[in-house]
């Protein structure tokens, strides 16, 4: 994987996971794989998070760890540090956009107007994270933007629903969409492994 672009082909869903025990990192990781899911987006929302991620990109290669809710440039450098494969944003600012492209990796910058898509297009940026989709607009909205935007594609995020997620992937302006339902809280707190693979394996056929 060298390119933003290829980040929308690894998978119909890219599990958005927020953990909150770096110990849940990796066999949470396992399991997805296990279920033919071979990306996670784990969130920097919590302490754990840059641990999580060193813990899954150390012992897990097999898997394409990204970091998710990068909103400042210094989650940037200390996902890159920490050994993330990719960086999604909610936004983008210039200042979180320079600091994400210095990583070097590929990312997903948010987008959730005409006009912020536009304004990334302009920096040759064509893949990305269309947020908070189901709030935005939805499919309706993305649908309605693919005619005076057909170069850009998108991972829309937010909302999103084992049901409402074909509907989204049926878009050809769409590549793949991020989903937090692969990964319940509950099921973690339960170290219930089984019950993310079965998700990751219904995901994985969309």
């Amino acid at each position: 994987m060298t390119t933003s672009s290829d980040l929308l082909a690894l998978s119909p869903v890219i599990p958005v996971v927020v953990v909150d025990d770096v110990a849940h990192a990796v066999p949470l990781a396992r399991a997805l794989l296990r279920g033919g899911i071979g990306v996670i987006e784990l969130t920097l929302r919590t302490p754990a998070a840059l641990g999580a991620i060193e813990r899954v990109a150390a012992e897990v290669p097999e898997i394409v760890i990204g970091a998710g809710t990068v909103t400042t440039p210094e989650h940037a450098e200390q996902a890159a540090k920490a050994g993330a494969a990719f960086l999604v944003t909610p936004g983008s600012t210039d200042a979180v956009l320079d600091a994400v492209e210095d990583t070097g990796l590929p990312f997903l910058p948010g987008a959730a107007t005409v006009s912020e898509a536009m304004r990334l297009a302009e920096r040759g940026l064509t893949a990305l994270k269309f947020f908070p989709a189901e709030a935005a607009g939805g499919v309706d909205y993305l649908k309605s933007i693919g005619g005076p935007l057909p170069g850009l594609r998108f991972c829309p995020t937010g909302g999103i629903t084992p049901e409402s997620a074909p509907r989204y992937l049926a878009l050809p302006n769409v590549g793949c969409v991020g989903g937090s339902w692969l990964a319940p809280k509950d099921a973690l707190a339960a170290g219930d492994y089984a019950r993310v693979e079965a998700l990751a394996r219904a995901a994985a056929t969309l």
